[in-house]
């Protein structure tokens, strides 16, 4: 049996892989192939694919036969194409070692930069290069690195707060600088470093009781290990799981030729994006550093400057640009923007280091971007035919679509507020809340539903489950390419970056600006389109009126084959819905009329009608309440002007509406004519057990035919005097909770007495309306062929048929889904996405079952996954007819809809 190819080479113009390569190769390594592939100034190397890494924790964290000696071969290669020897006394060669997953997951994984330099190989290299300063830089920053990401995090340790092997030696070097009073890291003289390298690997020694290793071989297995292993890391789980990245990927190991940004002032170190990642603005968008590494640019400790002219902003105009310092080496990288994006069709995250004038390309990917900016480059795109329509609408995912539709500052309050703080807007939209600092606040905040700012100097990779739980995130620091810009800009998330103006003590819990002290828990807004923070809550407003949304969303539905509908309780709802797309309403829930503005008449109404005890005292409570049914009814009929609304009538358990309060019970016995103790009994014999199970639905149909019949009668009336004034309208009736087709035929029956005698009263000779059932039941799904004889629809309610087929309370879920979703027992929450293993093989089966006996049988989900991505794209394949979902996320719904059907269509 052939060997597996674990290894694959890339540079000095061919490439052993290519950029369709991602799964394989993770998307670093398949961009640096193809960039190889296509001349362009690309360091060779080499990647050990994502494969490896799967296999390596089969293994129990051991890398498979073969390994070693592919990367040997790869590594000799490497060697030859530079001209260098790895671990030589004389011609050194130093490598990097890189994480790169198939999707991107920035700050997740770990790097390793220097790998290869020992006291064996630093005599060597400074008398290649004639630069010792630069020699023992390098060194200094691979200690830091390498005692880091190899001899602490990959080893699993975890220190107590401030007291990671990296802080401490980050604060050994800051005791330093002020020490001899240096305002920069690039202060520190030959003399200086040397001293810091030989302090680091003392305190190395002494906190993690190993020596820092000294030979070039063992520091790169080293390495690869560490980027093996950063993919289990805390906060790379914690981020795949925001992301909904599965496990089972595993990430790729870069391994390449070094080449240096700190070799001095000819030499520089930048990242840049093909479009502004922020807007979408068509303008070459980036930041770079004179006389440094990658990781400064990101690390917020110096302040970049702007690429070029068009670009700068509050933070960088006093700096110079690459364009004014080096034209032709910035000439050189825009034609390799050019080239790339002509190549890829798309916005690229490049990375790049100028070595002693010399450009080289490090990286590139596919760049994040906002919401606004995925949409603004996918209709520029589309227009300067780089991509066609189908890829257009492909390119803005549905949560970037969510984000768009997410509330901003209100302009006109926000004219009201004084700017406190100007920094760099580094993620849209707005947002309010209360000041926290640090990610515990953040998450214990977000778990009792209030909205918070975190607050930090800058965010590391650490802080991701705070930043997800928090509204919006300020920093002091960090530019647009620092991990808070950068995670940040994926979600969607409001963000605003070095806002140098603030002073920040998360140890105290304050923030300082303007003379004045902002404590934990106090209220500020922040403009993350602008990069403005102002104290005080200013009002927010709906960002969705943008010409070019409307256009995009016209050209979503040019492709889409699943009908979208809201579900909607009211006529306000329902003309929310119209002004999103939706196409009628999957589930107009007949008891919300009782709850919220304006509902206490009919609550009342209803409340005397569930504590009747006799037919007499229900009937008359039952001709009270029709009024105001056939009001509400009547009015969303209107809103939807001829679509298709879906009535399901009565379904809660009835002890939810009786009152506790004394008051309202004295007033309900008044109205009754009976005594306080008589309510007070009756409510007593509405409890159950298991009220979600109980006495609902269908069942309180076939116990108070009269309530049934009410409502039914509420619904032909309203479209009949509709359908008499000329207003066009489609009712739909859906019977709730039904586990036998007897119970269809049962309320069937009831209302072709109630059509009949309303199409006497209107002297019509029939109405026009459906009627059908909602499958929430397993059983119901499994007896769908002997349901569908009966209807004329179906409507999954995924809500309840989750609940009972999983046997989770979806009310109390709450208390232990946490500890499933930690422990990989379930991949997500139920209740979020459709459960296609199990639950959907229920509407599968209820779906073929009831064609079988109806081909043309219309089937419909109105749970809330109706508006969630990837359930929609499941009801695609299932054939269903339409999904439902909230108002607010038909756009959405619609989105996805068109993407599953240009998915499946390829």
């Amino acid at each position: 049996m052939a060997e597996k190819k674990y290894v694959y080479s890339f540079g000095a113009g061919k490439s052993e892989g290519d950029g369709s390569m991602k799964e394989l190769l993770g998307g670093k390594g398949a961009n640096l192939a193809e960039m190889a592939s296509l001349g362009l100034p690309v360091p060779p190397g080499f990647t050990i694919t994502t494969e490896c890494c799967v296999d390596y924790f089969r293994n129990g964290s051991e890398l498979p036969a073969g390994v070693e000696k592919q990367v040997k071969t790869a590594l000799a290669k490497v060697e030859k194409a530079m001209g260098m020897k790895f671990g030589d006394a004389k011609n050194p060669l130093l490598v990097s070692c890189r994480s790169g997953a198939r999707s991107s997951m920035p700050g997740m994984m770990e790097t390793v930069l220097n790998v290869g330099l020992s006291t064996k190989t630093i005599p060597g290299l400074i008398a290649k290069t004639g630069n010792e300063r630069f020699v023992y830089d390098a060194y200094r920053r691979l200690i830091m690195m390498y005692s880091d990401v190899v001899m602490e995090k990959a080893e699993g340790i975890e220190p107590a707060e401030g007291k990671a092997i990296r802080r401490q030696l980050d604060g050994m070097m800051e005791e330093l600088k002020e020490k001899r009073g240096y305002a920069s890291d690039t202060d520190l003289t030959v003399d200086d470093l040397k001293l810091l390298c030989d302090q680091f690997k003392i305190q190395i020694r002494k906190t993690l009781k190993k020596e820092f290793p000294d030979d070039a071989m063992a520091q790169l297995w080293g390495g690869v290990g560490a980027v093996l292993k950063s993919w289990n890391g805390k906060k790379a789980v914690s981020y795949r799981r925001i992301e909904g990245i599965p496990d089972e990927w595993g990430t790729a190991v870069n391994v390449q030729s070094m080449v240096f940004g700190n070799m001095g002032d000819t030499s520089a170190t930048g990242v840049a994006f093909t479009r502004d990642p922020a807007t979408g603005d068509n303008k070459f968008y980036g930041e770079w550093l004179v006389n440094a590494q990658g990781e400064d640019v990101v690390a917020g400790t110096r302040t970049p400057n702007p690429l070029n002219n068009d670009t700068r902003n509050e933070q960088n105009k006093a700096l110079k640009s690459m364009e004014e310092l080096y034209p032709e080496l910035y000439r050189q990288l825009f034609d390799i923007r050019c080239k790339l994006e002509a190549h890829y069709h798309d916005m690229l995250d490049i990375e790049f280091t100028i070595q002693e004038g010399k450009l080289f390309m490090l990286q590139c990917r596919v760049g994040k971007r906002t919401g606004t900016a995925a949409l603004n480059m996918a209709m520029d795109m589309l227009g300067e035919k780089m991509i066609d329509e189908k890829t257009a609408v492909m390119r803005v995912s549905p949560a970037q679509l969510d984000e768009l539709l997410h509330p901003i500052l209100d302009p006109k309050a926000e004219k009201k507020f004084e700017v406190i703080a100007k920094g760099l807007p580094a993620g849209p939209g707005g947002a309010v809340g209360r000041i926290v600092f640090n990610s515990e606040e953040a998450v214990a905040a977000a778990k009792k539903g209030e909205s918070v700012i975190m607050v930090r100097e800058e965010t590391n990779p650490e802080d991701v489950e705070g930043m997800r739980a928090a509204t919006g995130i300020l920093t002091a620091r960090g530019g647009m390419t620092s991990h808070a810009a950068l995670v940040c800009r994926g979600w969607g998330k409001c963000c605003i970056v070095g806002a140098g103006a603030l002073e920040i003590s998360e140890a105290a819990h304050t923030m300082k600006v303007g003379g004045k002290v902002y404590k934990a828990g106090d209220v500020i807004s922040i403009n993350g389109t602008r990069g403005y923070v102002y104290a005080g809550a200013v009002a927010m407003m709906d960002s969705s009126e943008n010409p070019k949304l409307q256009h995009f969303m016209k050209l979503a539905d040019k492709f889409r084959k699943l009908g979208v509908r809201a579900n909607a309780d009211n006529p306000a709802d329902a003309e929310t819905a119209r002004r999103f797309g939706a196409e009628g309403i999957g589930l107009f829930r007949t008891e919300h009329m009782f709850y919220g503005k304006n509902s206490e008449k009919p609550l009342f109404a209803l409340r005397k009608m569930i504590l009747s005890t006799t037919v007499e005292e229900r009937v008359k409570a039952v001709k009270e309440l029709f009024t105001f049914v056939k009001k509400d009814i009547k009015n969303t009929l209107t809103a939807m002007e001829g679509l298709p609304v879906t009535f399901r009538l009565l379904d809660p358990p009835l002890h939810e509406f009786v009152p506790s309060a004394k008051e309202a019970r004295q007033e309900l016995a008044r109205a009754l004519g009976i005594r306080l103790a008589d309510i007070a009994k009756r409510a007593e014999g509405l409890h159950e057990t298991n009220p979600m199970m109980g006495h609902r639905g269908v069942r309180l149909g076939i116990t108070y035919p009269e309530v049934s019949e009410m409502q039914m009668r509420a619904i032909l009336e309203a479209a009949a005097e509709l359908e008499r004034d000329g207003v066009k309208c489609k009712p739909e009736i859906m019977i709730p909770v039904t586990c036998d087709v007897a119970e269809i035929k049962f309320q069937k029956g009831l209302l072709a007495k109630v059509a009949a005698e309303v199409a006497k009263k209107f002297k019509l000779e029939k109405l026009d309306y459906l009627v059908g059932t909602m499958i929430e039941i397993p059983r119901a799904a499994l007896l769908a062929d002997e349901m569908a004889a009966e209807a004329d629809f179906f409507s999954f309610g995924t809500n309840d048929l989750t609940q009972m087929t999983f046997g989770f309370s979806r009310d109390d879920i709450g208390g232990f889904l946490g500890d499933y979703l930690d422990k990989k027992l379930l991949a997500a929450d139920p209740f979020q996405t459709i459960d296609q293993k199990g639950v959907g093989k229920l509407i599968d089966i209820a779906v073929k079952g009831g064609r079988s006996v109806k081909p043309k049988l219309k089937i419909g989900i109105c749970g809330e996954q109706g508006g969630e991505a990837k359930s929609v794209e499941f009801c695609h394949r299932e054939g269903l007819n339409y999904v439902s979902c909230s108002p607010f996320r038909v756009p959405i719904a619609r989105l996805a809809a068109a993407q599953a059907a240009i998915a499946n269509e390829k």
